[in-house]
């Protein structure tokens, strides 16, 4: 049987968490402690209980939001508003830690859809990407998405973009060996000259890849000496992110 205390508590925390879930907007500590009337102390404690439980989450700000469990319920939905909700951090991590533009992309039949992005520290290469769809077979994103899910390349020729682009698919096939392989994707001036990006897999939690995560910058910074490096950063990220959407992956030698 649940004591008075403790179900005082429960509700205490679960007056918090409707204010932060019916807020529009992340919601302020101040601001929750008038909204409930809680002592500054006992809101402090239990939203730290929350928040280590994954029920809320702070913002760049310190307000307060819906945490990853909620996204990611809604994510069980599908919907891209709700992925991107939840990369962000991800995404936001990874631009730190390289200063170079960050990109979500998910498959649209033939090309790749850059639905959400953190632009780079430099001037040379901040172009924005969102809204702009670029083809499977030429893009880190797409070459992650084809190698990984359901993506299919277009019947045909694939388009040259550039010189280097892989135009054969015996050439393409092999390269996407290489990237089911290693566990990541790289093109160099294959979309644009002098512009080079790598790109690694996001899944969900039956094993599915639903999107890819890349960074990408010119040549100039992101060269053969560097490239595996960052490399090794996105996948980093884009594992943990995997994690939230509740992916576990299988351990070697696990029956």
């Amino acid at each position: 049987m649940t004591s008075p205390t403790g179900t005082q508590a429960v509700d205490r925390a679960a007056s918090l968490l409707r204010e932060v879930v019916d807020a529009p907007e992340p919601v302020t500590f101040t601001e929750l402690t008038a909204s409930t009337g809680l002592a500054k102390s006992t809101a402090s404690r239990l939203l730290v209980a929350l928040e280590r439980n994954g029920l809320v989450q702070r913002d760049r700000n310190g307000a307060f939001g819906p945490g990853e469990v909620f996204v990611r319920f809604a994510w069980r939905g599908d919907g891209d508003a709700a992925l991107v909700e939840l990369a962000m951090p991800y995404l936001e991590e990874l631009g730190r830690e390289t200063g170079e533009t960050i990109n979500l992309g998910v498959a649209n039949g033939s090309m790749v859809e850059q639905v959400a992005q953190v632009d780079s520290r430099y001037l040379l290469g901040g172009a924005n990407w969102i809204g702009r769809p670029v083809p499977l077979h030429c893009t880190a994103l797409g070459k992650v998405l084809v190698a990984f899910s359901s993506a299919e390349l277009p019947p045909g020729r694939l388009e040259r973009r550039t010189p280097r682009t892989i135009t054969t698919r015996s050439a393409l096939e092999a390269d996407l060996a290489e990237v089911r392989r290693r566990g990541w994707a790289a093109t160099v001036e294959e979309l644009e000259p002098g512009l080079v990006a790598v790109a690694a897999p996001v899944h969900r939690s039956a094993g599915t890849v639903v999107a890819a995560l890349s960074v990408s910058g010119p040549t100039s910074r992101l060269d053969t000496a560097h490239l595996a490096g960052v490399a090794a950063r996105c996948v980093e990220q884009a594992n943990a992110l995997s994690a939230q959407l509740g992916h576990r992956p299988r351990r070697e030698g696990a029956a």
